[in-house]
């Protein structure tokens, strides 16, 4: 949809709703439509378990059987089933394979897949029928990384970095014996886009890996309670302001045995972030980030002798730079890469060649590329998705609801949308490019499931439809629509689930999720526009469930997303309570019984909300907040809000214990006790400053829990927090 620049516009959608209550309709639980509940599956759109290309196979499970499509033969056909596989594995002196294992591609020809069971790791050749390889998993191997061109994985165990061949032979790469220094394991707390610590050059002769240091940074202290006498579980948590880890780049040549240190120099405190391998093997790529995170060098190394070869380009920005994406050579031409940056305010591609000279700008507007799917099979065209319009739309702004694929000529630049259907589509490329299984989802469109052929821009066979799940129940009406943000010129996008049968003469109480940071964004066009189980739930129940994406979120350029910084929680709040103010206009909104949950910097932010506007907000649920930035981790902490001996006065207005005696409603608080994230210490601090203050919030705890209360016992949160707003809202 087009923005529109007035308060009170909107857009109501009729998603899920229908005319009647059926006479069969059994009320839906938190165990229908919470994750980790007992029927929660049956309440999801169907998908296709598995789904990904092999070769040019797209293969997906069903059932007992693995299933492919391979185009242009759109006809479906059964690869292998579960006891036929399984016949081959005992013919192997393996054992009887007794569930439907979990498989990934594991070469580009298309025709190796792995799985894990019973301490082994197998590679099966789908095309012959036969085990491959198979590499015994008796060790605690963790981070395990294949490397297609020499057959081995590289993987780690404690904080050291093995080499496992094919038939169980391990070698060691490093040999670590203090347990302050931590080999092959993502680093920086997984922040600037890192994922993992081992690196394969292209022809399988090196391996790069990740060192840390982590010996001068202080433990923190976890407990673990399960034991009869609890034990400690410390870990290291680097908190703003403190000395943080320091990491080195390794690399391994198989040919020799030989480590080289790569010499990225002083100061240590520094991010080594987004590895990358030149084609011929000879250089490494790091996107080096300062610790005040405003200025990051793409450098260039020698893999051989661990010098730094060049600086390709420096990136500043006066707010914070954040590299995400490694570089991206093309496919067939290794004196050119792509790079990706948000250097002109919005996430593009930009071209470069190996001396660090730009060659042009790919991708440009007012919009946010979101992935890069990888190149055709020649290199012509690069596959992408962006919030960028709809050619049928026009303009160069984006829309943060709708995200497209793209193909994009690498010589003309021309940019051909690939999909007609409006909505959130999730693409994979077949490996030639001629090919990409399509998910889409809308408002109205649960899932589909479509195999697009890329010349021809159109689907050649729906491989899945999937029905609405809610068809049989009367579900709450969902809105969305457009309000204005405080400076009152940015639109933000709201999204309201409204009871069942809503009778705008009488008031209803309202709940308003939510998060209001960055990297993320509540409110979608996909199914249902993002709502959850929980609004479904409250909304059926006679709560009016309101969420709105404020400056500070995602997916809307970088000015937008860092207008955050060094005043966390300050135009965040400003945009939630023109939500409220919005809110109050309806008539069938009751102004006295209005509520506020959230999560994480939601926690932080629906904490902030019940002690900046006590007279507003009734009640509060907080789930692993956080309550002070000083304590919370460097990474993320500085790139907001700088060194807190930098902005004191930010940290001093962001902490949430100064404002403990303004706690005027009912305010729970929730934490997990073993909150690697988020520390418990965090609500803790804020519980000895309401005692301090003589204010009473409430509070709960799940033992054993991390950040996130997942598993069977997510329902059980959902419960208590349901609860609490039914005694106070």
């Amino acid at each position: 949809m087009k923005y529109k620049h007035c308060f009170y516009y909107s857009i109501v959608t009729l998603i899920i709703s229908s005319s009647m209550p059926k006479a069969q309709e059994k009320p839906l639980t938190l165990q229908e439509l919470i994750p980790g509940g007992r029927n929660y599956a049956r309440f999801t759109p169907r998908s296709l378990q598995q789904l990904q290309w092999c070769g040019e196979a797209c293969i997906y499970v069903r059932g007992d059987s693995l299933l492919a499509v391979t185009p242009p033969d759109t006809s479906e056909r059964t690869v292998f089933t579960r006891p036929g596989l399984s016949a081959v594995l005992q013919a192997a002196a393996l054992p009887e394979l007794e569930t439907m294992p979990v498989f990934s591609t594991r070469d580009t020809r298309g025709g190796i897949l792995s799985f894990q069971y019973r301490k082994h790791l197998i590679h099966y050749d789908m095309r012959a029928g036969n085990v491959v390889a198979d590499y015994p998993l008796s060790r605690t191997w963790q981070n395990l990384e294949f490397c297609e061109a020499n057959g081995s994985y590289a993987c780690t165990e404690k904080n050291n970095v093995y080499i496992l061949s094919p038939g169980g032979e391990s070698k060691a790469v490093t040999d670590e014996t203090d347990g302050g220094i931590v080999c092959g394991s993502s680093v920086h707390q997984n922040e600037f886009g890192i994922r993992k610590g081992l690196f394969w050059s292209p022809g399988g002769t090196a391996l790069a890996f990740y060192r840390m240091d982590e010996r001068m940074v202080t433990d923190y202290p976890v407990v673990d309670i399960e034991a009869r006498t609890a034990r400690a579980k410390p870990f290291k948590y680097p908190m703003a302001g403190m000395k943080s880890h320091e990491v080195t780049v390794c690399v391994y040549r198989l040919s020799d045995g030989q480590t080289v240190r790569l010499k990225t120099g002083k100061p240590k405190d520094k991010y080594l972030t987004n590895i990358a391998w030149s084609p011929d093997e000879r250089s490494i790529y790091i996107a080096e980030l300062n610790r005040d995170q405003n200025e990051c060098r793409l450098v260039r190394y020698n893999a051989s002798t661990g010098e730094a070869e060049a600086t390709l380009f420096i990136e500043k920005n006066d707010r914070y730079v954040e590299p995400l994406h490694p570089v991206l050579f093309l496919p067939n031409d290794a004196s050119r890469f792509i790079w990706q940056s948000r250097r002109d305010g919005y996430g593009h591609l930009y071209l470069y060649d190996v001396s660090g000279r730009m060659i042009r700008q790919l991708t440009s507007g007012r919009w946010e590329v979101t992935a890069v799917h990888g190149f055709d099979a020649k290199g012509t065209h690069i596959f992408l998705s962006s919030t960028a319009p709809h050619p049928e739309k026009g303009g160069d702004e984006g829309n943060p609801l709708e995200i497209y694929t793209w193909q994009l000529n690498m010589k003309t630049g021309k940019q051909t949308c690939l999909h007609s259907k409006a909505g959130v589509h999730q693409a994979r490329i077949s490996p030639s490019g001629l090919y990409l299984v399509d998910q889409t989802a809308s408002p109205l469109i649960p899932r589909d499931i479509d195999l697009i052929d890329v010349k021809k821009q159109r689907s050649v066979k729906t491989l899945l439809s999937a029905k609405n799940p809610f068809e049989k129940y009367e579900m709450p009406r969902l809105e969305t629509g457009v309000i204005t943000a405080a400076d009152e010129k940015t639109p933000l996008n709201y999204r309201m689930a409204l009871p069942p049968g809503l009778d705008s003469t009488k008031k209803y109480p309202v709940i308003i999720y939510v998060y209001g940071g960055p990297h993320a964004q509540m409110v979608g066009g996909g199914w249902m526009n993002g709502a959850g189980g929980w609004d479904l739930y409250m909304a059926k129940r006679g709560y009016i469930m309101f969420t709105v994406d404020g400056r500070g979120s995602a997916n809307r350029g970088f000015a937008f997303e860092s207008i955050i910084h060094r005043q966390l929680g300050v135009h965040e709040m400003e945009d939630q309570m023109k939500g409220v103010e919005y809110l109050k206009s309806l008539p069938f909104v009751d102004a006295g019984r209005i509520g506020v949950h959230g999560w994480s910097y939601g926690g932080f932010m629906a904490t902030n909300l019940m002690l900046t506007y006590p007279d507003v907000f009734r009640a509060g649920v907080a789930g692993g907040p956080v309550i002070d930035w000083r304590r919370y981790e460097i990474m993320y902490g500085e790139r907001y809000m700088d060194h807190p001996d930098d902005n004191s006065e930010g940290y001093k207005n962001a902490d949430l214990r100064e404002k403990a005696a303004r706690l005027k409603g009912h305010l729970l608080l929730i934490h997990g006790d073993e909150d690697p994230v988020v520390v418990w210490q965090h609500s803790l601090s804020f519980l000895k400053a309401c005692i301090n203050a003589g204010t009473y919030p409430d509070y709960f705890v799940y033992p054993g829990h991390k950040h996130n209360v997942t598993g069977k016992d997510r329902p059980h949160l959902y419960e208590k927090i349901t609860r609490y707003f039914d005694t106070y809202l």
